[in-house]
């Protein structure tokens, strides 16, 4: 699996992405398949359309499992 950085905040770490993916070891970063994983963005700027992980968007937010808890120091 690739590590992609949160901060680069393209659909792998948004919360519209439906596609292959789980949290990194640490939450600035997903973990997606490969370069060309796809999934459909649900909600989102490109709302019923395949999208790639990399791909970007002006509708983006974080992917809620990547939030870390209010109480965590990382924040």
């Amino acid at each position: 699996m690739l590590s992609h950085a949160v901060d680069r905040k393209r659909c792998a770490s948004c919360e519209h992405w439906g596609g292959p993916r789980q949290p990194g070891d640490t939450p600035a970063s997903v973990l997606i398949e490969d370069e060309t994983s796809t999934g459909p963005c649900n909600d989102g700027g490109w709302a019923g359309s395949e999208r790639r992980a990399r791909s970007a968007c002006g509708h983006w937010r974080l992917w809620p499992l990547l939030n870390p808890p209010v109480d965590d120091p990382v924040r």
